[in-house]
């Protein structure tokens, strides 16, 4: 090759994409409810940036691409975006650090509450299924609450436990609460479900599902509760009991080759009543990819498996055992959800030594991650539900600069031909979106 360098003064962006995002933030009018309903906290300095620019820009360096502080420059000296979102100047990522240490543990409660509340609202879709999950987020210094505890990929380091609550049919996130990395799956569990229907106020929650975490009878006799009373799906804990129960039934039913169901009325040792319990088992013979655990009484015992073993409590009488156990399989989206987060939106690399500043990094990023999803939804309008990352090189990633026709502003994109008028029906189709949101 034989190229020589020149360098040019024109401000050119990769991210020209931007742009639908900029008029999609406008339909939703979140700038001016920003401005006008949150106290967020404010700026010691007059020549402090904005918070309102801080929170956008946090949101629009995480859409490019940024997955924790030192990576919010990637925007930083972009001219364009700054032309587009109407900045006159761009915040470096210790502003960012700076204004998230005036977090407290009541702002954050106060503000998030607000702001997600107005977030569904606008959302007219009034009937969910709440999935309750935890994560675990590896820390690798001595930020406040990180402690060792359960960390299957990295035993030993410290670490903070998330607790999170997903909406399974609008594929967003309602809730989600930093904890110490010593927490409990189910510690301040109970506080946490009353946080997000206060999130959700004037939603209906018609069913509750959850892992083998939150398999405890204090759980299951607060959402028995006769004032609140939710449908429940939680996945049992094998504990030896359960194992001779499961051993001992003789009926099965099968649904499908290789799958079959049972159930059963049962009291654990410490319950007060009986409760619905579901129990499928799948083929190891039939089914190579058969999910659950192999039964053993003993941890030496000696057998040939022929099944594994799943097993659901539930309050829910009207519906099949079969049903129950094809409603719970659909809460195995939220893992997708969270490797999202964490893998596209640096929910976990977003960390600071002040925990409530952290905590408070962290709502705003599952912000970022919502408005993505109704972007998606309300915009994109496709079948496939992409990843961030794949539309962060399919839609956003597009060269550009602005021209100017008499006092007009033009975008100038480079894109193929053929490519021009997927764009142009994107920018139409933002441009016909209705606040509030109809999600179809």
């Amino acid at each position: 090759m034989n190229f020589k360098i020149k360098f040019t003064d024109k401000q050119i962006t990769p991210w020209g994409g931007m742009v639908l995002m900029k008029r999609f933030l406008d339909k939703m009018g979140i700038e001016k409810y920003l401005r006008e309903e949150l106290e967020l906290p404010k700026q010691n300095s007059n020549r402090g940036y904005s918070p309102i620019q801080l929170i956008i820009n946090f949101w629009v360096g995480i859409w490019c691409g940024a997955s924790k502080f030192e990576h919010l420059e990637v925007t930083r000296f972009d001219g364009i975006i700054k032309e587009i979102f109407g900045w006159k100047v761009m915040a470096g990522n210790k502003s960012f650090l700076r204004y998230f240490k005036k977090f407290s543990s009541s702002i954050n409660h106060q503000l998030f509450t607000k702001l997600f509340q107005w977030f569904f609202t606008n959302i007219k879709f009034d009937k969910y299924t709440l999935d309750l999950d935890s994560s675990v987020f590896t820390r690798y210094g001595d930020q406040e609450g990180a402690e060792k505890g359960y960390n299957r990929e990295k035993p030993g380091r410290k670490s903070h436990h998330p607790l999170i609550g997903f909406l399974s049919e609008c594929k967003m996130i309602c809730n989600i609460w930093l904890r110490s990395g010593s927490s409990y799956t189910t510690n301040n569990v109970f506080y946490f479900i009353e946080d997000t229907l206060e999130r959700l106020k004037g939603k209906i929650v018609g069913l509750i599902r959850a892992d083998s975490g939150f398999f405890d009878e204090k759980i299951l006799e607060y959402l028995e509760e006769e004032d609140r009373a939710i449908d429940y799906i939680i996945a049992g804990k094998f504990y030896a009991p359960i194992k001779r129960e499961i051993i001992n039934q003789k009926t099965w039913w099968s649904i499908k080759d290789g799958i079959e169901v049972s159930e059963v009325m049962y009291k654990c040792q410490n319950w007060k009543k009986s409760r619905r319990i579901v129990i499928v088992r799948q083929s190891i013979k039939k089914n190579s990819k058969a999910t659950g655990k192999e039964l053993r009484l003993f941890p030496d015992e000696l057998f040939t498996a022929k099944y594994r073993y799943s097993c659901f409590v539930t309050n829910i009488t009207k519906l099949s055992a079969a049903i129950i156990w094809q409603t719970y399989k659909n809460r195995a989206d939220s893992e997708n959800r969270i490797k999202e987060i964490k893998y596209d939106f640096g929910a976990d690399s977003f960390n600071m030594y002040e925990f409530y500043g952290t905590d408070a990094a962290l709502n705003f990023v599952i912000m970022a991650y919502n408005i993505m999803s109704l972007f998606k939804q309300t915009v994109i309008q496709s079948d496939v539900f992409n990843r961030m990352s794949t539309l962060r090189y399919t839609t956003f990633g597009i060269g550009g600069y602005t021209t100017k026709n008499g006092s007009q502003k033009i975008l100038k994109l480079s894109l193929e031909m053929n490519r021009r008028k997927w764009f142009k029906g994107l920018w139409a189709q933002s441009s016909d979106v209705v606040f509030p949101f109809v999600v179809a």
